[in-house]
């Protein structure tokens, strides 16, 4: 099968969306398809158009030199409608579209691959908000898209009701949730004093991902947990709101460390030290860092809206919250509970998430075979 994945946004820019791009376009590749994909992201030495292989992915960019790196371009049709001509000389071509709240990129080339009669799955990554769904209503009446042989998905079923909510009964939302490899993020416990618990967040720096709200929690916490017990926190990411986390930290002297950007293998060292990992966010659509994490063996704290709840259970693989002040008095219940922790830890290393790499790659499939019946029918 040639599939060809659309996104905004992909390497060498690095987030949520790009990586798990990746990473199900190599899965898929590895498991002999013909995977393509198509962005709108300038490539490296903003090389702006042309084909290069990355990952034994073939990578088509449709860019232009814009602030921002803005992944917009006025004849994406147009290209996109050229790429998968060609490809179609060769094969069946199935398409998926990964898509945000604001993708100007996607939304123009699902209108083309739609309009080519395309079997097109439209993946959303993002919780779709108050905001954000009257300009997707109107989108939806425009391009009349979900009733041109589109097959819509979300990552959890949280944001998948959000979709239903503005598409309506009759339109189908499956769930293909991002995936994770255990393999990757097992680690060996490095033990530490029973006096000291180490809390750990992987995030971007930006209001949406509410960083000076988790630093208000971590606050509201230590004051609830003994002084002979040190919480100590850190934080791996960086954004827009660093300069207010750093002076927030240090004006109310936290016992928190910025770790910036960590690759792979940076994180999955600290998660070995690691006794909670904290999810601060309330439009959490999936939460792979925390899934990551929770594969490591980390108890997981985070708001019991988001599509973590998709695999943190009460009291299970961790605590779930429904307010921010619920969320301190979690983080100060887990710090001073050892046993609690231990168990949620122990259940997190030997029971393997759902949302495994082979699983996920089914649901998948799945979703492309829905996206086929959708165009016969």
């Amino acid at each position: 099968m040639i599939i060809v994945h659309i996104s905004d946004c992909y390497l060498p820019r690095l987030g949520g969306i790009e990586m798990q791009v990746r990473q199900l376009a190599m899965r898929q590749a590895a498991a002999g398809h013909d995977v393509h994909v198509i962005t709108g992201t300038l490539g490296h030495d903003q090389v702006r158009t042309g084909i290069e292989l990355l990952d034994g992915v073939m990578v088509h960019r449709v860019a232009m030199e814009l602030p921002l790196e803005a992944p917009v371009h006025p004849r994406t049709g147009y290209y996109v409608r050229q790429i998968i001509t060609d490809l179609q000389n060769r094969g069946e071509v199935v398409a998926q579209v990964h898509a945000g709240v604001v993708s100007p990129f996607a939304w123009s080339a699902m209108r083309a691959c739609s309009a080519m009669g395309l079997p097109t799955v439209v993946t959303v990554h993002s919780i779709w908000g108050p905001l954000a769904q009257p300009s997707f209503k109107t989108l939806n009446s425009l391009a009349k898209w979900s009733n041109l042989g589109v097959q819509l998905t979300s990552v959890s079923e949280v944001a998948a009701q959000k979709i239903r909510d503005v598409v309506g009964p009759d339109i189908p939302v499956l769930v293909t949730p991002n995936g994770v490899d255990p393999q990757l993020w097992r680690v060996t416990p490095i033990p530490h004093g029973v006096d000291e618990v180490h809390a750990v967040a992987v995030m971007r720096l930006a209001p949406r991902k509410r960083a000076m709200a988790l630093l208000g929690i971590l606050r509201s916490a230590r004051s609830e947990v003994p002084a002979d017990i040190r919480l100590r926190a850190t934080i791996v990411g960086d954004g827009p709101d660093r300069g207010r986390v750093e002076r927030y930290i240090d004006q109310h002297e936290l016992d928190v460390t910025l770790a910036g950007r960590l690759a792979h293998e940076g994180i999955r060292d600290l998660y070995a030290t690691a006794d909670l990992f904290v999810q601060p966010s309330i439009k959490e659509s999936f939460g792979l860092a925390a899934l990551e994490a929770r594969t490591a063996g980390i108890p997981i704290i985070a708001r019991q809206e988001t599509g973590i709840t998709e695999f943190v259970h009460q009291g299970v693989e961790g605590l779930l919250a429904d307010s921010d002040e619920h969320m301190a008095g979690a983080i100060a219940f887990l710090a001073t509970h050892p046993d609690q922790r231990a168990r949620m830890a122990e259940h997190n290393r030997t029971v393997e998430p759902q949302q495994v790499w082979p699983r996920v790659l089914e649901s998948v499939e799945r979703a492309y075979e829905a996206a086929r019946l959708r165009v016969t029918s």
